[in-house]
């Protein structure tokens, strides 16, 4: 769900479930004008999982099912490699790389390919954030300007809010340069420069500069950069030698290559500032090898008391006494079965990640990808139906519509004002151009889509005269597109 948004060619994918929601939050939020790609962290619906595309052989095993369907949806969907790594009953059942590391050196993907983490990475900031405040360095509710000079609107701002995106930060301003460097000094003072979009605690409503923030707040708390203190506190303790902060003119062994698809044709990942990749909002290098030694110790509860992991996954209340599915890091969802389900995505620079962990059923699963709009929430929830039936839901029928039922719903549709979705008749379906990616929509009824080999499903709203108002999509959270007169 970091950093998604790019150039107006390469928009990364989501953040969690809230998943799409959080996606286009994060690729929205961070640069207002840019289009995006398709993923999920964000991001992706746990109630629209389609079953496996492809014909899997009846007496495959789960992880030979796993190698099938993600080569199948490699090859569908132009991707150049992903890695993926499952954990079922306390064990590691599956670390494998699928296609490409590197295509220009035909360098394959291996469980050790070092990947950028995206949003994903906010769940390794909201840990060391813990971890001070189980030390007494800090406390969930001590106001941010004990800390960082902010101001006067931010006096009701608090720890808590930051790390769950209730502090009522919107994100970095269109005119902000991914081609320029920034001290912690300058961003501090870029993100306090924004007004609030609304009052600490109001709302829910994914913010980067959230996560930015807390950065600097763990360095000003600490003494130490944040990187430095995962090093030192996470990485090392537990054996995740892969894992540090990025930096791209360091040699880093099995580093994979980002890539973006342009024009139907793969391209590398544009170039950033190195500052934009220190950033606490998901600048991370992972591995799935590291990342199953992650989970076990989430699994264990290692690092944390109970009572600290508890605050971690318990859904954060608003002012109204209402609650947002999201903790510290982690957006908290069910599936369609009831099951509970931790999860998080990211997508920055030509990259993808996801980690889906299903407590109630001990299993996790976590994907990586190396292009933009790779939907990697969609292949990790999808591999855990092969290992738990009942996370697995049911394929999408397909209905046809009347040609005039169609023609009904073309037309321009806003998010909020930040990007405007074009959808028209492509036959018996529609097509929704302007979101990066064409999407096609197949009817499943008179008013809901779905899209194939996609965890994204739609709906065209009335009103009481039956005219059509808006199209939603459902992504874990509602995202509203009204229709344009």
């Amino acid at each position: 769900m970091k950093k998604h948004a790019l150039t107006y060619s390469e928009l990364g994918a989501m953040k969690p479930a809230m998943n799409l929601y959080i996606y286009i939050r994060d690729c929205f939020g961070r640069f207002p004008a840019f289009l995006f790609g398709w993923t999920l962290f964000f991001v992706v619906s746990t109630d629209s999982l389609a079953a496996p595309p492809v014909a899997l052989a009846p007496s495959a095993t789960a992880s030979d099912q796993v190698g099938q369907f993600v080569d199948y949806y490699l090859r569908k969907k132009q991707i150049p490699g992903c890695a993926v790594m499952v954990r079922q009953d306390g064990k590691v059942v599956l670390s494998a790389g699928y296609g490409m590391a590197n295509l220009e050196h035909g360098v394959r993907v291996t469980p050790q390919t070092v990947f950028q983490s995206g949003s994903l990475g906010k769940q390794f900031t909201a840990m060391a954030v813990m971890l001070l405040v189980e030390e007494g360095k800090l406390a969930l509710d001590d106001p941010v300007a004990k800390y960082l000079k902010v101001p006067p609107a931010w006096s009701g701002m608090t720890v808590r809010h930051l790390l769950t995106h209730t502090s009522g930060l919107g994100d970095y301003p269109e005119s902000f340069s991914l081609q320029q460097d920034h001290s912690e000094d300058e961003l501090l003072k870029m993100i306090t420069a924004q007004p609030l979009a609304s009052a600490p605690g109001e709302k829910w409503s994914y913010s980067n500069l959230g996560y930015v923030s807390l950065g600097i707040l763990i360095h000003k708390v600490s003494g130490e950069f944040y990187g430095d203190l995962l090093q030192r506190r996470v990485f090392g303790p537990l054996g995740m030698k892969s894992s540090r902060i990025i930096n791209e003119t360091d040699i880093i062994p099995n580093r994979a290559a980002g890539y973006e698809l342009k024009d139907g044709s793969l391209k590398n990942q544009t170039w950033v500032a190195p500052s934009l990749n220190t950033t606490a909002d998901g600048s991370l290098y992972l591995t799935v090898e590291d990342i199953a030694k992650w989970d076990e110790a989430l699994e264990a509860k290692k690092l944390l008391s109970q009572t600290g992991f508890d605050e971690m996954w318990t859904p954060v209340k608003l002012n109204d006494g209402s609650t947002a599915p999201y903790g510290f890091g982690w957006s908290l969802d069910k599936t369609k079965s009831g099951h509970r389900l931790l999860e998080h995505g990211g997508a920055w620079q030509g990259f993808t990640s996801y980690i889906a962990r299903y407590p109630d059923d001990r299993l996790s699963v976590a994907v990586f990808c190396n292009r933009a709009g790779a939907s990697s929430g969609y292949i990790a929830h999808h591999i855990a139906g092969f290992y738990v039936p009942e996370l697995a839901s049911p394929a999408h029928s397909a209905v046809k519509l009347p040609p005039v039922t169609l023609l009904s719903y073309a037309g321009d549709y806003r998010l909020e004002d930040k990007v405007t979705a074009k959808v028209s008749v492509a036959g018996d379906r529609l097509e929704v151009t302007g979101l990066g990616e064409r999407i096609v929509m197949t009817p499943e009824s008179e008013t809901t889509f779905f899209e194939e080999d996609s965890d994204h499903t739609f709906r065209f709203a009335q009103d009481s005269n039956g005219h059509i108002t808006s199209l939603v999509i459902f992504a874990g959270e509602e995202i509203v597109l009204h229709r344009l007169p």
